[in-house]
């Protein structure tokens, strides 16, 4: 577990250089404009959608450790490709060799997190990821900005450098693993598994209400950072474009600080309630995001206001992690590990796709709808998780029940009472 969560704190420290600067380093640096740059963002988001639905089956056939090299070469090669790139179709490649690169690992790092991990540790073994996952974007991201340089494509060139050093190191560590073996499923079993994996996760109807649930949550938060909640900042609340990057800082920042403090309330309480509670804390991130927008008060008021709309989507991130995930693994069919966990992606991944597509013309243009959409957004995350809660076993929802009960049929008082006498 410890070299799972290493290369995955690696990788996402590799991701966090380049990310943030993608856009500038096509449109300005390379000199493709800004159609260009657009376009290559579209291709590295449509990669992953071509990937996923294929994924899921091959880690379950051939377990999640070659899937894993195998993205972590193709990402790294896609990173060489981007900082080497210099025309319109050389740019493209790369994206979606490094898009469908960084999409694979995702579920293949998931199935090894449960593979290695029971119902009692699996909280934590994901709160962790998701922690080190933040913390490796954030110090990535504050590195790659020292260095970065657009009068130098040469820096940019470092930087993609650096991250595809990255990648080969997470396959390095990940040849050095060895999980623990899951016995294959036998006879008709494993030929339902294999033929009908779509059918049967369809069929399931929890799983159907996560991943609905799942597409509220990323629709309306991560699909919205960097488009419309950014384009409604600086265009109704007059917030200053280097203002957006403090505000990120103080997600990135009460995520870090917060992930572990969150997690010894949230790992004894009901996850649907949690997910409930973060609707609503949500909904209140909205409204003080509309309230910067209202120019009623000063401008330090509405930046202030703005800031912690982002803060308290942190707080409601640390929250997620050692819920949401954790759900999707506790729900699958061990011999489904895999697809449920590409499902899961997959849903993630078109969420980011079409939040922006969405949210960036409603931000920058119509400021009230916006904000009424996503509280009405938000508020609905509270009544699907009300609703997934119905579709539960107690232990699903609630995994602490299980590690008590352990406990307690371990602690024989009344045995010990008559060894003694």
């Amino acid at each position: 577990m410890r070299r799972i969560q290493a290369g995955n704190a690696l990788s996402a420290f590799g991701l966090g250089f380049t990310v943030p600067y993608l856009y500038v380093y096509v449109a300005q640096v390379r000199d493709l404009g800004a159609t260009t740059a657009g376009a290559v963002l579209g291709v590295f988001a449509m990669a992953a959608l071509v990937a996923l639905p294929f994924t899921g089956r091959i880690i379950d056939r051939r377990g999640p450790l070659p899937v894993l090299v195998g993205a972590s070469l193709l990402a790294g090669s896609g990173a060489v490709a981007m900082g080497l790139a210099g025309g319109i179709w050389t740019v493209v490649l790369s994206a979606a060799l490094l898009g469908a690169g960084t999409a694979v690992m995702q579920p293949a790092l998931a199935t090894m997190i449960v593979r290695c991990s029971d119902a009692e540790s699996r909280t934590r073994s994901f709160a962790m990821q998701f922690f080190l996952q933040n913390l490796g974007l954030g110090l990535g991201g504050l590195l790659g900005g020292q260095i970065v340089d657009k009068s130098r494509p040469e820096s940019f060139t470092l930087l993609f450098g650096i991250e595809a050093v990255m990648f080969l190191v997470l396959a390095g560590l990940a040849l050095t693993i060895r999980l623990p073996r899951v016995e294959p499923l036998a006879g008709a079993a494993a030929q339902g598994a294999a033929k009908g994996g779509l059918r049967v996760l369809l069929g399931h109807k929890a799983m159907v209400q996560l991943c609905v649930l799942g597409f509220v949550l990323f629709f309306a938060c991560y699909g919205q950072f960097e488009s419309g909640l950014a384009a409604y900042g600086t265009e109704a609340a007059g917030i200053e474009p280097a203002t957006l990057g403090t505000a990120l800082a103080a997600n990135t920042a009460v995520i870090v600080l917060a992930q572990f403090l969150v997690l010894k309330f949230v790992e004894r309480r009901k996850r649907t309630r949690m997910i409930g509670a973060v609707g609503l804390i949500w909904a209140v991130a909205w409204l003080l995001a509309g309230y910067a927008g209202l120019g009623e008060g000063s401008q330090a008021m509405a930046t202030a206001a703005f800031i912690s709309t982002y803060a308290l989507f942190g707080l409601g991130e640390a929250m997620l992690a050692p819920t949401v995930a954790p759900m999707v693994a506790d729900l699958a069919p061990e011999s489904m590990v895999g697809q449920y966990n590409s499902a899961f992606a997959l849903v993630k991944q078109m969420a980011l796709a079409i939040g922006p597509a969405v949210g960036g013309p409603m931000g920058a243009s119509w400021h009230a709808p916006y904000i009424v959409t996503f509280v009405l957004f938000s508020l609905g995350i509270t009544v699907l998780a009300v609703r997934l809660g119905r579709q539960l076993t107690p232990v699903q929802n609630q995994p602490y029940l299980a590690a008590k009960t352990r406990v307690v049929a371990q602690h024989k008082p009344a045995e010990q009472v008559g060894a003694a006498a």
